[in-house]
């Protein structure tokens, strides 16, 4: 029976076909075989990044009095949970961080990061500064390219946050 939404027979199983990926190796990509294109509207994504955690006023002081995100909402006990929102206000993103009766079991590893990209040199010393100040540890990253294009500390979890800074690509002429 043809799908009315984009003519595809529904027996009709993918193929997989290898082309080259944007890493610069073959790569397996799953191909739909659609008699017409996808037609789809352009959607602006919203982003949540959520994770449990054991303790909201250290995560909500660090996020928030430390790096500077504001938080955007919270719940309590909602099917045994409690969390915050937090981010910046009018951004397509935020963080959610939950707590429970259930412990968190977490491994984070040195490339689990969140970073974020200070949006000038002054913004970027400033953050450093709230860091230091409230003796933040600050870790060496597992990946070379923030060492030399960041900073990076722990968060009350043990996941790394780096500051950046957002830089604009040279002009090609």
């Amino acid at each position: 029976m043809p799908n009315p939404q984009n003519g595809a027979s529904a027996k009709q199983q993918p193929k997989i076909v290898k082309q080259q990926g944007c890493i610069g190796k073959q790569m397996e990509f799953v191909k739909l075989g659609l008699k017409q294109p996808l037609r789809t509207k352009l959607v602006i994504m919203k982003v949540r990044i959520a994770r449990h955690t054991t303790d909201l006023n250290h995560i909500i002081d660090f996020y928030g009095r430390i790096l500077g995100l504001k938080v955007l909402g919270e719940f309590r006990d909602h099917h045994g949970y409690s969390g915050i929102f937090m981010g910046m206000p009018g951004q397509n993103w935020h963080l959610e961080f939950t707590i429970s009766a259930t412990a968190p079991v977490h491994q984070p590893d040195g490339d689990d990061l969140l970073v974020f990209y200070a949006s000038s040199l002054e913004e970027f010393a400033a953050m450093k500064t709230r860091f230091v100040k409230n003796q933040v540890k600050q870790v060496r990253p597992l990946n070379p390219y923030w060492a030399k294009n960041g900073i990076t500390f722990e968060d009350p979890d043990g996941y790394r946050v780096v500051i950046s800074i957002v830089r604009t690509a040279p002009a090609h002429g």
